[in-house]
């Protein structure tokens, strides 16, 4: 099992997350998705996050679609913008990621853990994407990762986060492209009381809800935004953003988004895919 990144941080504080999602880079600095330049929508929700929030992060998850194209030139400039944080930075593949160009890009720089145990709490990063395809499928050996993690660890609080939502959501188009292997999921996690959120990126909107005791959370993308009760593909014209977690010692959390309403942003909001 891979070993977890270890942090000195005192148990008494709560472990700082930054969760960012969906950049949908391009080989192109410059590069636009249905109106919006993604580098610069990535770079505004960025400062907002220094800025906005009382303390730095201890850790970085970018829950994939880090890359629009999969180019190892998108995923360099996502390492460059990702090297400012002096906390761990971990990112794992969503459907429009090239898994193979993203795993040569974080070899040796700790990007590519699969486990963090922290704060008194354990963070659990799976892969859920499936080459070629726009749906999410956790392997068996994604599954059998997980349920190794958890039975290690019954009594230490943890939070577990993939790319592709597990739920239902208000969005007809989304229904088939999710988890697909869902129930699959929540049966390794029955019986592990521990675990105390799932989190995910994918459906580029916020999303907070409770499951058999458990807190499930959607992020906004750091581009463009999917309107929430929809039939058919359909844009929002809301701000990108992110998401924070405060995790407690005592395996309680805390959770906002933040968008970055001060962005000067265009979107095409007649867009009927991409």
């Amino acid at each position: 099992m891979p070993s977890p990144v270890l942090s000195d941080k005192q148990p008494s504080v709560p472990l700082r997350v930054l969760q960012i999602t969906d950049p949908h880079l391009m080989a192109d600095p410059e590069g636009v998705l249905l109106g919006m330049n993604t580098r610069e929508s990535l770079e505004a929700v960025l400062a907002l996050a220094a800025g906005a929030e009382d303390h730095e992060p201890d850790l970085v998850l970018a829950s994939g679609d880090i890359s629009q194209d999969g180019s190892e030139a998108a995923y360099r400039l996502f390492q460059r913008l990702m090297s400012g944080f002096k906390c761990p930075v971990i990112w794992f593949p969503g459907n429009h990621d090239d898994a193979a160009t993203m795993r040569k890009v974080t070899a040796g720089s700790g990007a590519d853990e699969r486990r963090v145990l922290a704060g008194g709490w354990q963070v659990i990063c799976l892969d859920s994407s499936v080459p070629g395809q726009v749906h999410g499928e956790l392997a068996d050996d994604e599954l059998d990762f997980l349920g190794r993690c958890l039975a290690e660890y019954p009594d230490t609080p943890t939070l577990v986060t993939f790319h592709h939502h597990p739920v239902d959501i208000d969005c007809r188009w989304m229904a088939d492209i999710g988890l697909v292997n869902r129930d699959t999921l929540y049966q390794t996690l029955s019986g592990h009381s521990q675990v105390r959120g799932l989190l995910w990126g994918h459906i580029h909107q916020a999303w907070d809800d409770e499951r058999d005791g458990r807190r499930l959370m959607a992020t906004p993308s750091t581009c463009i935004q999917f309107a929430p009760g929809s039939n058919d593909f359909s844009l929002d014209d809301k701000a990108p953003g992110y998401r924070w977690l405060e995790l407690y010692p005592d395996g309680s959390l805390a959770s906002h988004v933040r968008r970055a309403e001060d962005y000067a942003y265009t979107v095409d909001l007649d867009s009927h895919g991409y």
